[in-house]
């Protein structure tokens, strides 16, 4: 029941379903009496890498292109992201990251060099989305920035050079440089990288090897006071606890080393081989349950290396982000694989909304996620083709989450919790998140994660139940060029009767709430 005492009890009864366990209803308890950390805005953050589609077409198409753009940025994907409040960009890559010198992006388009982008299929980098593009567009979306350094193929001097460049306004020749190629006043910096997955493209280098470097890189990067980002080192992959442990014990900050978060990589593959990770669409209930089952992983992964940050800092001083995560799949037929081109649907929604509720779980340590990737790679936002555009299901689950970023959480606990089992395997039929948000309102987001077996919620003393729903009856449900609202969000609300009001959550579907001021 939602009254002004320790906790909020929510009753769910349950909908017949050979899918749930035998348990006739459930409890959801909202401890609004002792509030959580800060959902810091950037773990709604996005990615963006020289990869495909995603930067040129999907973002960038040049001033004098047929598509509608300002200053080169095409119109109806800035609009779209504006109206998602996109918090954070993380650029440039990525594997992209370690072998992209930033001196090849700045000057005159017309004069910068022509490189092979080797990572992503072998096509030519003309290098017009550079330094100054980046920043511009992150401003166009009032966003945050987070640069990767380059540590692979770069040098301490290019990486110094780098940073010097976008913060500084003292009257040097690198900054006079910067002044001519159009920007006046320094970029703003939010986070800077040294480095990208080193264990594996980024270098592939050990724990020891890489707290090495980065010991040596960091003590160089200097910034003003008043512009000086937060310094991630680049950490582990999946069930990785080596990086963040040597990380932990090797770099002590100081007045000349700093590291403020340690970053760490997770993807949902349905198939757990790389070889074949599945299909993005047309795929039986076997990888819609083996999907959901291996992206909730991500919660021990996380756990575990929270409690090594715990052990060796107490003090809370490092951060851990999930700076890439996201669903793998096999690419779309008939596209380049080097691309990573793949379709968005319901699962993939259900799955950002499950992996939303992991991330708030632990915000005190996780300030910051990347969903990988915002436009036309792999779990996008957006998808373009030519002049077309698309808004994908994890768009909208973004969108529906816009209240949750710098809420205040509300711990929430579910007592027996219904399964939903698919052979020998079972995972939770409910996921649920809350928060108090600016507006002081509290915001609850829900998941039903089985394909079928609706949940009747009963909601005591509260005084408005709306939001909105995502679902559809088929679980493959997506968006196409020819048909771009195949699923969108509903309009839901209920009416409240003596502070009483039962909410039906669909099978297959992921809901937010506005509960109003408790």
């Amino acid at each position: 029941m939602f009254k002004l005492k320790p906790l909020l009890f929510c009753c769910f009864t349950m909908a017949a379903s050979t899918a749930l366990a035998k348990s006739d209803s459930v409890d959801i308890n909202i401890d609004v009496q002792q509030p959580g950390a800060v959902l810091n805005k950037n773990i709604y953050g996005q990615f963006m890498e020289h990869l495909g589609r995603g930067i040129y077409e999907g973002i960038w198409v040049g001033e004098d292109s047929d598509i509608p753009n300002q200053d080169g940025f095409r119109l109806d994907v800035l609009q779209a992201l504006r109206e998602l409040k996109v918090p954070l960009l993380r650029w440039p890559g990525g594997c992209f990251a370690d072998e992209y010198h930033w001196r090849d992006g700045i000057g005159p388009r017309d004069e910068r060099p022509r490189t092979v982008n080797s990572n992503w299929g072998g096509v030519i980098e003309d290098n017009a989305f550079g330094t100054h593009e980046f920043f511009a567009f992150a401003e166009l979306l009032g966003a945050e920035t987070y640069v990767n350094g380059n540590l692979g193929t770069g040098s301490p001097r290019e990486m110094v050079e780098w940073l010097h460049y976008m913060t500084s306004d003292a009257d040097t020749t690198i900054v006079r440089e910067r002044k001519k190629n159009g920007r006046e006043k320094p970029f703003k910096v939010d986070y800077f990288a040294v480095g990208n997955e080193s264990w594996g493209c980024g270098g592939n280098m050990t724990p020891d090897y890489y707290a090495d470097l980065y010991k040596q890189y960091s003590a160089f990067l200097k910034a003003p006071e008043d512009n000086m980002p937060k310094f991630i080192a680049s950490g582990g992959t999946d069930d990785q606890t080596e990086w963040t442990r040597t990380l932990a014990e090797k770099v002590k900050p100081s007045w000349s080393l700093r590291m403020d978060a340690i970053s760490h990589h997770y993807y949902t593959i349905p198939t757990s081989d790389w070889e074949v990770k599945g299909s993005a669409t047309g795929f039986p209930e076997e990888e819609w349950f083996s999907a959901l089952h291996r992206t909730l992983r991500i919660e021990d992964f996380i756990e575990e290396n929270i409690a090594i940050l715990d052990e060796l800092d107490p003090e809370k001083k490092i951060g851990f982000y999930v700076d890439e995560w996201g669903t793998w799949y096999d690419v779309d037929e008939g596209t380049n694989p080097g691309f990573l081109y793949q379709q968005n649907t319901l699962r993939d929604a259900v799955i950002a909304g499950l992996n939303i509720h992991v991330f708030n779980r632990y915000a005190e340590r996780v300030q910051m996620t990347n969903i990988a990737q915002m436009v036309n790679v792999l779990q996008a936002m957006i998808l373009t083709d030519k002049e077309k555009m698309v808004l994908t299901p994890t768009y909208y689950a973004f969108k529906m989450h816009i209240p949750f970023q710098d809420a205040t959480y509300l711990p929430v606990s579910i007592d027996n919790t219904p399964e939903y089992n698919h052979g020998d395997a079972s995972i939770p039929a409910i996921s649920a998140s809350a928060a108090k948000a600016k507006d002081g309102n509290v915001y609850l987001s829900l998941v039903n994660t089985q394909l079928e077996g609706e949940v009747d919620v009963t909601l005591d003393e509260v005084k408005q139940v709306q939001g909105q729903v995502l679902s559809s009856e088929k679980m493959d449900e997506h968006n196409t060029f020819e048909q771009p609202e195949n699923i969108t969000p509903k309009a839901y609300s209920v009416s409240v009767k003596n502070g009483k009001a039962v909410v039906t959550v669909p099978a297959k579907s992921l809901m937010v709430l506005n509960l109003g001021q408790l």
